[in-house]
């Protein structure tokens, strides 16, 4: 066992220091753009990612879903090629290429061969300097996403998370559905979304991820290829919106034998406090922890009033919230909230105990080795920490806090987020 234990860490140092990643910059048309990069010669795949700051679904405005919906065109292809022959030679090739739309970031991320790679850029360079905003791509996308919007309102999963962010972010660019409405999505325009992606996809507001079997005077020359062809536009700081403090509660009837509840509070801790690492524990015991966790052992396993329960705390730089959900039969849906709201004033006030605080560090730091395991992994962990304003590294020095955190300064810090029994519910029930 002990000469397993040491072989362990020999690969994990040496795969350390081999694929370490590095933060550099290039200049675009005078514009100071970061790199993040990691070489890896396990396999000849590279793979890069460029992402654009404050554009995603918190821009959409009063044009809700227009973020997405502008992610959808640019899946699309370019103009001059259109959709089916741009995907063509992508799929000839063994070359992933695709547009991504989150919270706050807007993602174009390209995969393949390290000899097709090459290739791979000057196609992504096309796409965006050509996107496909032709009127038969344009009916194209809106007739999916209504498709989409009609279905959701059979998803209960969906309603029940959505309604508790309109709730939670009420008059904030958060409180909106950002696949939009039906309203909405009629409303858009080919020019709204040319508008809306001439504004957020230019140089000021991007980010360079690449890694894999490439050398880093290459990455380089290769982001600039694919960036050059952007406006420099300008970039703004995201906004930091906070939870409605107040408890609410709203309940949809729809023809259903479950019940599916979703419940949210506040949570007053930034990406960048000094305590987040305290918060991963803590989360991780109330109910991010599966099977062991408070919640799921209060409402699974002494009362079987759900298959699972589950609870975690958001960290992010526009927000940061406390939220859960759980299904349960609807004549157990009364108890259900009870017990949830028991479980977390019993843990805000009292506390955790020994063994589950043990318990979680074993777990969060044995469990750290198949967290980098990928070089996806281990970019998109560095992007994060770049992103968050953390140094490289951080989520290591994170790991050596955890193991040094005792029982009382986790119990402490608990106390004094009494905020998260401000819960909010919202329910889809019979």
């Amino acid at each position: 066992m002990k000469f397993f234990k040491y072989l362990t860490f020999f690969i994990l140092f040496f795969q350390g220091v081999l694929v370490a990643g590095v933060i550099e910059h290039i200049q675009v048309k005078g514009v100071e753009i970061p790199i993040l990069y990691e070489e890896d010669r396990a396999l000849p795949i590279v793979s890069m990612q460029l992402v654009f700051q404050n554009s995603g679904s918190i821009e959409d405005k009063k044009l809700y879903g227009l973020a997405k919906f502008s992610s959808k065109i640019l899946n699309e292809g370019t103009k001059k090629l259109g959709s089916v022959e741009f995907a063509k030679r992508l799929e000839d090739e063994a070359i992933s290429l695709g547009v991504s739309c989150g919270v706050e970031t807007m993602v174009f991320e390209l995969s393949s061969l390290k000899e097709k790679f090459a290739f791979g850029v000057s196609m992504l360079s096309e796409l965006l300097s050509d996107p496909n905003y032709s009127k038969e791509s344009f009916e194209k996308v809106k007739i999916l996403t209504l498709g989409s919007l009609s279905r959701k309102e059979s998803d209960f999963d969906y309603l029940a998370n959505l309604n508790l962010k309109l709730m939670q972010f009420k008059d904030t660019p958060l409180g909106h559905p950002f696949l939009g409405d039906k309203k909405s999505i009629d409303s858009l325009s080919i020019k709204k979304v040319k508008d809306f992606i001439n504004q957020h996809i230019v140089l000021k507001r991007s980010i360079v991820i690449i890694g894999g079997d490439i050398e880093l005077k290459e990455a380089k020359s290769l982001a600039k290829k694919a960036l050059e062809v952007l406006d420099i536009g300008k970039s703004e700081e995201l906004g930091y919106f906070g939870v409605d403090e107040h408890k609410k509660e709203k309940i949809i009837k729809k023809e259903t034998k479950q019940a599916y509840i979703y419940f949210g509070s506040p949570f007053y801790l930034k990406v960048s406090d000094k305590d987040t690492y305290k918060a991963k524990v803590a989360a991780f015991i109330l109910g991010a922890g599966g099977f062991g966790s408070r919640l799921m052992e209060e409402i699974r396993v002494k009362r079987g009033l759900a298959y699972s329960a589950y609870a975690r705390i958001n960290l992010n730089k526009s927000y940061s919230d406390f939220s859960g959900y759980l299904q349960t039969k609807t004549k157990s849906k009364d108890e259900a909230v009870k017990v949830v709201k028991e479980v977390i004033r019993e843990f805000s006030q009292k506390g955790v105990s020994k063994e589950e605080f043990e318990q979680a560090k074993r777990f969060l730091l044995g469990s750290e080795p198949l967290r980098v395991e990928t070089l996806n992994q281990r970019l998109s962990r560095m992007f994060l920490e770049y992103y968050r304003g953390y140094e490289i590294g951080y989520y290591k020095k994170e790991l050596q806090k955890i193991e040094k955190l005792t029982l009382d300064e986790l119990n402490s810090f608990i106390k004094k987020h009494q905020e998260i029994n401000n819960l909010s519910f919202s329910i889809v029930t019979k």
